[in-house]
């Protein structure tokens, strides 16, 4: 019909026609009837042949109506437009008579396009979506004969572009009244139409639905209702309410003759009854909406198995996360908000529950790994992100560490229950990382106030009991999970009770030494328990806890020998008791670790070559605690000052030469004794020692008592040695032995 009406139109520029446009027009019409009444005769023998001239008699005919009006202003808008639904009617009569679904797409196309094409520019809205309403009923019409899906996509697709196209550029809230009507009937013929699709899909897809429709719908009409309510919550929230019911009931109805449609409702039913929380409680609609729908299409198209709604449905969540900033950074407070209860959080924990169901719907159709794990990091980002934002604008600036802690705790408590029900590596791995965030909080909070007090006191309850049972949860994860997770638990309890046992001493005024045996008593107690009484610790995680002991020991090990070293440069003041040399806090504290380190040095290797370096390390670790042990005892009854100064003292000097003499003493007599002779040798590279520090160090002191002490005192304990020990011990001749 293109063809003619170029044909025409030149012909009337070369004056070929001189009847008047009236005469033209009419033959040009009568022309096409008679076309459209061969064709239609034609519909048995020759079928494509017949509607494509059906289709192009129909054409010219339009395009006739069309210049009678437009161009020649020979026909009123009143008639003009009446000849147009004729003619639309007629096109869908035959394309329904005729199962042509290319005709019905002509019709319909038609049909939406004449309003356009006649308008006179009234801007008669009542008039144009009253057209479009009977447009409308007449696709559902044709639905219920033919189950033309391209056809009803048209339909919706024309019927919402042009409301929204009209609503953006005209609507007022005064025609509110006129124009929600029309949008509850085109909500409502949608609502029914995919279900006719569903029940008449044909044999080839029977139950097949159509999920663009059954999820676009509601989406697009409830966007279309928050315009139309200009953001007002709670009708809002009432409308989602209402959606809610609807889906119900259709998900009630429809659930066991068409379990896909069922289950599409339910979700909708529930995405709807949990969006009216938040809209009752803040306007962000759009970002709620897109996730809800985003999650929704995700599921339909894992369980169709298609690509196309499982990509738009990720499409939607970053849409709506997108919305959702957007939001928050045009309006980032809302004064009258109760906390947790408000639209800001709640909107936030939307995205993040879409984001997560995605991930385990994704998992449990068994897709990509990747892709989950991708998912469920931005669902927990969002997660996270939603609770620090509602910690920072609703919990005093004092109380905020505790509030993130509890959060840490809560996020790893779920992600172990998850576990126990999904069994995903991402969730194991968030417990455990969890864990060792709540060590870092631990720090922070017990820094500079008391760690067991208040809302702290609290929150470390919620750790103790939500920790226990993540642990317990966890126990048939992967060995690196349960064990990263356990340690940082562990390690976790034990910087709490250094904590608090430092803030117990601090506000009991003890002294120095007090304070520092007070601080490492919990990480010297953590090593005896792990190694003396490891059942008592492996409780949660049961058996698994044996296969993670030596790396929880090497780690509790490293941190006691750093302890111990720097308690070698501490005073040790025992306020408010008397400082008594060895009986006194601290060194009755270095004396223990020791014997723990001794204990874990026996626990190393099946033989004494593999425990060999650890047991030097022991016996080193020994030998500095004595000494630090003299000179503190210089200190504290000499009244010399603690410092680099103190070793240059004569009474500090002999000391040393005294301990270590007696030292050299004790390994020469037991390595004698016993046979061991690398202690006897040991003991007799400390003598060369203490004799050059005599001849070095103390003959500076000679002119004075202590310096005189020395010489004499080394002089008689050598003179023991030889009556005790007076030559090494023999090695056992190889030959005689054998």
């Amino acid at each position: 019909f293109a063809g003619v009406a170029a044909l025409l139109k030149y012909a009337t520029d070369e004056g070929w026609f001189s009847f008047p446009i009236e005469f033209r027009l009419a033959g040009i019409a009568l022309a096409a009837l008679a076309t459209l009444v061969f064709a239609w005769r034609q519909r048995g023998q020759r079928r494509a042949f017949s509607l494509s001239l059906q289709g192009g008699a129909i054409g010219i005919l339009l395009l006739t109506v069309f210049a009678a009006f437009r161009i020649y202003h020979l026909l009123p808008a009143s008639l003009a437009f009446a000849f147009m639904i004729a003619l639309v009617i007629g096109i869908c009569l035959l394309a329904v008579l005729q199962d042509a679904l290319a005709l019905a797409v002509l019709g319909i196309l038609a049909g939406f396009a004449a309003p356009i094409l006649i308008s006179t520019g009234s801007g008669n809205h009542v008039a144009l979506f009253s057209y479009y309403a009977i447009l409308n009923i007449a696709i559902f019409a044709i639905s219920w004969w033919r189950s033309w899906r391209v056809l009803n996509l048209l339909g919706f697709l024309f019927t919402f572009a042009i409301g929204t196209t009209w609503g953006v550029l005209s609507y007022k809230p005064q025609l509110f009244d006129s124009t929600e009507p029309f949008l509850i009937l085109y909500f409502g013929i949608y609502l029914l139409i995919p279900i006719l699709y569903a029940f008449k899909g044909g044999s080839e897809r029977p139950g097949a639905i159509d999920g663009t429709l059954v999820f676009a719908n509601p989406l697009i009409a409830f966007t279309l209702q928050a315009w139309l309510l200009d953001g007002e919550r709670t009708p809002l929230a009432i409308t989602a309410i209402v959606l809610g019911l609807i889906y119900l009931v259709l998900a009630a109805l429809t659930m066991r003759r068409l379990r896909v449609l069922g289950e599409s409702y339910a979700v909708l039913a529930l995405g709807f009854s949990t969006l009216a929380i938040p809209l009752a409680l803040s306007a962000r609609t759009t970002g709620c909406v897109f996730a809800l729908e985003g999650a929704a299409l995700v599921w339909l198209g894992l369980r169709q198995q298609r690509r196309l709604p499982r990509w738009i449905g990720m499409l939607l969540q970053v849409l709506a996360a997108l919305a959702y900033a957007y939001a928050f950074f045009l309006n980032p407070t809302d004064a009258d908000a109760m906390p947790v209860a408000n639209g800001i959080y709640l909107g936030a924990l939307l995205i993040a529950l879409a984001a997560l169901a995605s991930a385990w719907l994704y998992q449990r159709a068994g897709a990509s790994g990747g892709l989950c794990t991708v998912l469920y990091l931005w669902g927990l980002a969002w997660w996270l992100g939603a609770g620090l934002i509602e910690i920072d604008r609703h919990v005093p600036w004092a109380n905020q560490s505790t509030a993130v802690f509890a959060l840490i705790a809560i996020t790893a408590w779920l992600a172990a229950e998850a576990w126990r029900i999904w069994q995903r590596p991402a969730l194991a791995w968030t417990t455990a990382i969890g864990f060792w965030l709540a060590l870092a909080m631990i720090l922070v909070l017990g820094i500079d106030q008391q760690l067991f007090a208040d809302w702290r006191l609290a929150a470390m309850l919620l750790f103790a009991l939500s920790g226990w049972r993540s642990l317990a949860n966890m126990r048939s994860s992967s060995i690196a999970a349960v064990a990263t997770a356990h340690i940082g638990w562990i390690w976790s309890w034990t910087l709490a009770a250094v904590l608090g046992l430092g803030d117990l001493a601090e506000d009991a005024t003890l002294g120095n030494g007090w304070r520092f045996a007070m601080t490492g008593l919990p990480v010297l107690a953590a090593l005896a328990l792990t190694l003396l009484r490891a059942h008592w610790i492996s409780i949660p995680v049961g058996q698994l806890f044996a296969r993670y002991r030596p790396g929880l020991m090497v780690s509790q090990v490293v941190v006691l020998g750093l302890i111990l070293a720097i308690s070698l440069f501490h005073p040790g003041a025992s306020t408010p008791l008397a400082f008594v040399p060895v009986l006194n806090p601290l060194e009755l504290f270095q004396i223990v670790a020791v014997i723990v380190l001794a204990l874990c040095a026996r626990d190393v290797g099946s033989n004494a070559s593999d425990r060999a370096p650890f047991t030097a390390m022991v016996w080193v670790a020994a030998f500095l605690v004595i000494s630090a042990a003299g000179l503190r005892a210089v200190h504290h009854l000499g009244g010399l000052a603690w410092g680099p100064s103190l070793l240059s003292s004569s009474m500090a000097q002999t000391t040393l030469t005294l301990i270590w003499s007696v030292l050299v003493v004790a390994g020469w007599v037991i390595g004698s004794r016993r046979g061991r002779r690398a202690l006897w040798l040991v003991g007799a590279v400390l003598m060369a020692i203490v004799l050059a520090k005599l001849l070095l160090v103390d003959r500076q002191h000679l002119g004075n008592l202590t310096g005189i002490v020395s010489f004499i005192a080394y002089g008689l304990l050598c003179t023991l040695v030889g009556y005790l020990a007076p030559a090494p011990p023999r090695a056992a001749n190889p030959e005689h032995a054998a």
